[in-house]
């Protein structure tokens, strides 16, 4: 998504953001609204040291599978403006807790439109594509 620099942003210049399918990246969520740089997009950057890349499909299993290992996403901190995840709430979680939960069986969905090219960096595309909901399983019905 190619958008001005937000507050956060300001010293970077303005450039496409890429999603791991190498097209424009889209907008992840907006209700609640997530991203690292609250933009609605799992944009990153040099201070987003956890990686907000993958825009994940909140599950009841993966909210309780965060909580269990100290990520609490599900608890409201209305001091920080966060209500609290819910299942179907899409956010843009840490690759690094997004593979942990795969590896444990409780992966959440992701939508790969939506999910920063740098997540390629932790997250093989094939492991992404595995819990992908924005395509079909055969992508040859693409063609």
């Amino acid at each position: 998504m190619t958008r001005p620099g937000s507050d956060l942003r300001e010293d970077v210049a303005v450039e496409t953001d890429r999603n791991v399918l190498g097209d424009e990246l889209q907008e992840c969520g907006v209700d609640p609204v997530t991203g690292f740089f609250r933009d609605g997009c799992c944009s990153t950057g040099p201070e987003d040291l956890g990686s907000h890349t993958v825009c994940a499909v909140m599950t009841a299993e993966f909210l309780a599978y965060q909580q269990s290992v100290g990520n609490d996403l599900s608890t409201p901190r209305p001091g920080l403006g966060f209500a609290g995840l819910k299942p179907g709430d899409r956010w843009c979680v840490v690759a690094a807790r997004w593979l942990q939960a795969y590896h444990a069986g409780v992966a959440a969905p992701v939508v790969l439109a939506s999910t920063h090219a740098r997540s390629l960096d932790t997250i093989p595309l094939a492991v992404l594509r595995e819990h992908a909901v924005d395509v079909p399983p055969d992508l040859s019905s693409l063609s």
